[in-house]
């Protein structure tokens, strides 16, 4: 269920036009999507999403994906020596901070007026420019190659796919996004929301 998906089911659920919603989820992810119903909600969503978010993600590594997730076609890296978990504490601490963040090519960021992914899917060769954003913190959750599971802080605007291709490049292993779910917007919490689906 998309993000859009969301919106529309609540439309028909509540009668009301006015539904909007805090920060698009990517397809492949789950987890905590704030929702806006009526006027006076939806004037509130642009200071819902500037909040910081919080993730778990798995991050595959030893392989790269086109779209820097499970959705795109994969590339096996060559992997001279499995870094061990302290190599990943290592990398991880690396993004801790403000950092400057190139998003991935297949996303939602407009680029002269379209969304970056529609133009990467007409097969135009995109070059994304890196912008500042802020990660609050990584814990390594678990670590058992290939996969790591990290639990991320953001400030708004960063793209956890970016995130898991650039601890790949860090490791020189590569690295994509294999999981991934929201579990906190601002006061907003995984355990006090109302599931769909």
């Amino acid at each position: 269920m998309t993000s859009h998906d969301v919106v529309g089911l609540i439309r028909r659920a509540t009668g009301e036009r006015r539904v909007g919603h805090a920060g698009t989820l990517d397809p492949l992810a789950r987890g905590v999507l704030v929702v806006g119903i009526g006027r006076a909600a939806t004037r509130t969503l642009a200071e819902v999403v500037a909040h910081e978010k919080e993730y778990v993600a798995v991050v595959r590594l030893g392989m790269t994906s086109a779209t820097d997730d499970e959705e795109g076609e994969k590339s096996t890296r060559e992997v001279p020596r499995v870094p061990t978990r302290e190599d990943v504490e290592r990398a991880c601490k690396e993004f801790v901070g403000e950092i400057m963040q190139v998003p991935p090519i297949y996303s939602a960021l407009k680029i002269g007026g379209k969304a970056a992914y529609t133009r990467a899917r007409a097969g135009e060769e995109l070059k994304m420019k890196a912008r500042p954003i802020l990660i609050k913190e990584i814990e390594v959750v678990s670590y058992a190659w290939p996969e790591v599971c990290v639990r991320v802080v953001t400030g708004p605007g960063a793209y956890i796919r970016a995130l898991a291709r650039d601890i790949g490049v860090v490791l020189g292993v590569g690295g994509y996004l294999a999981g991934l779910e929201r579990t906190r917007v601002g006061q907003y919490r995984a355990e006090d929301a109302i599931r769909i689906g």
